[in-house]
């Protein structure tokens, strides 16, 4: 039976089919030590929950249950997928519980926002890194087969979209040989201004070569961590201009304390790379990107969507958080327009 721990709840009780394998306990039961110095507080009627992963370990997950005003659609249609986030570096599973998790619960999804090992309040292993595009996708894989009744759409940002490549890759190319060690199969994924397949080597290397001090800044940023202490640089980094002050702040704060330790060995994984391919059209596969992105390149997008035989969608106006920028909804729409084509 799956381990899935309540930590933290709002007073809206889950009716979910986590609820069923978990053990609830009420609030004043627990004394909250909180692993990010900065904790992010929870949405109403998001709950803060723990995965017992195979190691022992806990990853955290924050739950949002999907509407029941289209329940009448979701029995003409058949279930509705769940949704489950990947967080790409220097994030946790709060970044999708902003925003997104409220907009796509509203239309009757399942949310799920996972933090990764060594990221928000889930577990750190041992060792230096907090894993490898294979363990992380496996923990992912866990989560799924334990927990949820359904095959998910897997939504991935960043860094956590080449986790959900990986992903792919096992579980496509696991049920085409027939493998039992295969992950779970997905009902669709989404990539969002996800690293490209090859990695971002690529895109360190353009960006060397045509833009030298976009190059220097992004290198000062995220491998000198310079976003953590600078505010203009964070904003320039992750957001759209007409960000406000205020809220790159607080969310410069929260990513500070959002990685205890690195997400991958970059040296590894690079080696590692490019993605193994899988047959084109084996899974809905959408891909999106953000016009002000001043990490992934209009090149990078171009290479994710030529990879899984689509055409990616480029949204004008939104930086690299997408999810988080001050037009967060202009992409939402995009995916749930995409959703809503997938129950058809």
């Amino acid at each position: 039976m799956a381990a899935l721990l309540l930590h933290q709840t709002t007073s809206h009780l889950l009716r979910s089919s986590p609820s069923t394998r978990m053990t609830r306990k009420a609030r004043s039961a627990f004394v909250v030590a909180y692993k990010m110095q900065v904790p992010y507080e929870l949405k109403q009627d998001q709950s803060r929950l723990f995965h017992e992963l195979p190691s022992g370990l806990n990853m955290e997950v924050i739950f949002q249950k999907g509407s029941d005003k289209d329940l009448d659609k979701k029995t003409e249609r058949g279930e509705i997928p769940p949704l489950v986030f990947v967080h790409g570096s220097y994030h946790a599973a709060w970044c999708w519980a902003e925003h997104w998790l409220p907009f796509f619960s509203r239309y009757g999804f399942d949310c799920y926002s996972l933090s990764l090992l060594g990221q928000g309040e889930s577990d750190a292993p041992e060792g230096s890194v907090a894993g490898s595009l294979e363990t992380h996708a496996a923990d992912v894989a866990d989560f799924i087969k334990k927990e949820l009744s359904f095959p998910p759409v897997l939504l991935g940002h960043s860094f956590g979209g080449l986790i959900i490549q990986y992903y792919v890759t096992n579980s496509v190319n696991g049920q085409f040989s027939g493998s039992k060690d295969s992950h779970p199969k997905l009902a669709g994924a989404v990539l969002v201004c996800s690293v490209p397949p090859s990695g971002n080597s690529g895109l360190v290397w353009r960006y060397l070569f045509s833009k030298p001090i976009a190059a220097f800044k992004v290198t000062r940023s995220l491998a000198a961590k310079g976003f953590q202490t600078s505010l203009p640089l964070c904003k320039e980094t992750f957001f759209s201009e007409h960000m406000e002050d205020h809220l790159v702040l607080r969310y410069q704060e929260l990513m500070k304390e959002s990685s205890r330790m690195p997400l991958f060995d970059l040296r590894k994984l690079n080696a590692s790379l490019p993605v193994p391919s899988v047959p084109k059209s084996s899974i809905e596969v959408l891909v999106i990107g953000a016009s002000d992105d001043f990490i992934v390149d209009a090149a990078g997008l171009s290479e994710t969507g030529s990879f899984y035989g689509v055409s990616p969608l480029c949204i004008e106006g939104v930086a690299h958080d997408m999810m988080l920028d001050c037009s967060w909804e202009k992409g939402a729409k995009e995916i749930l327009s995409w959703l809503n084509g997938l129950k058809e």
